[in-house]
């Protein structure tokens, strides 16, 4: 990976400098959890809360200062009709509280969400799960989780004898779609999950398929993908296209993300 200027950028240094600013965001969160949220609807009909807010106010600030040549692109910046003109092939995604309906139930899976994005593809992302104490981070092949026994990295299973785990999402989805799609698959065991927990709960070897067959937006699974790609794992579009990042308006086909096996 080349800087703007030519100077050789490690990955896995961009990572180190990368995940205290995520876990910093989500430290910010925490003050807004439970009853003070303020929540609100943004103009698309979606939650925002204060801590969506302060989560971004941490992460814009830091990003610009660790990498001013690479642009940023955020939920929230988006939805006011801020951003970069163009994104060109090396960006941020940022998602600074992906899962508000979770935040705002209290269950905790909520996460926040920073992935660089280069040639459409996610190459290193961090996904941090404050009120669950979770931390993914992966990049260059190499996907880590910490938690409260201490950091370990993780990677993608192949699926049990006895069958699959799917995972799917806990606040969104069509059951009859998901049925469908999973007919003639080996299915074991369904979990429902918040944010981008969904994925990560297949990069650490907890679940193996996740079809998603709703509307997502690119900030939404960039982080999750990051990690699950570096754990051993894929996501592609209905067909089997690659997924590609960088779309004019950062909207997502369906897609299914995938374990170490599964096809």
């Amino acid at each position: 990976m080349r800087g703007v200027e030519g100077e050789a950028l490690s990955l896995t240094a961009l990572l180190a400098a990368v995940r205290p600013i995520a876990e910093e965001a989500g430290r910010a969160t925490l003050a807004f959890y439970g009853d003070h949220a303020g929540a609100r609807e943004k103009a698309d009909g979606s939650p925002v809360t204060l801590a969506d807010e302060a989560a971004e106010a941490v992460i814009l600030p830091a990003l610009r200062a660790l990498t001013p040549e690479i642009p940023v692109v955020s939920e929230e910046e988006v939805a006011q009709g801020i951003g970069p003109a163009r994104v060109g092939a090396r960006f941020w995604l940022v998602d600074p509280l992906d899962g508000t309906k979770e935040f705002l139930s209290g269950n905790g899976e909520f996460t926040v969400n920073i992935a660089l994005i280069e040639d459409g593809r996610p190459i290193l992302g961090v996904v941090v799960a404050p009120a669950l104490g979770e931390t993914y981070a992966g990049a260059d092949g190499e996907a880590f989780l910490t938690d409260s026994a201490g950091e370990r990295r993780i990677l993608c299973r192949q699926p049990p004898g006895e069958g699959e785990t799917v995972v799917g999402s806990r606040s969104h989805g069509d059951a009859s779609a998901m049925e469908a799609f999973l007919q003639g698959r080996n299915v074991a065991a369904f979990r429902a999950a918040g944010s981008s927990l969904k994925l990560c709960l297949i990069a650490r070897g907890d679940a193996d398929l996740y079809p998603r067959l709703g509307t997502t937006m690119e900030w939404d699974i960039a982080a999750g993908h990051a990690v699950l790609a570096a754990a051993g794992g894929r996501v592609t579009t209905l067909d089997g296209a690659p997924f590609a990042y960088g779309k004019p308006d950062f909207r997502n086909p369906h897609f299914v993300a995938y374990g170490a096996a599964s096809v």
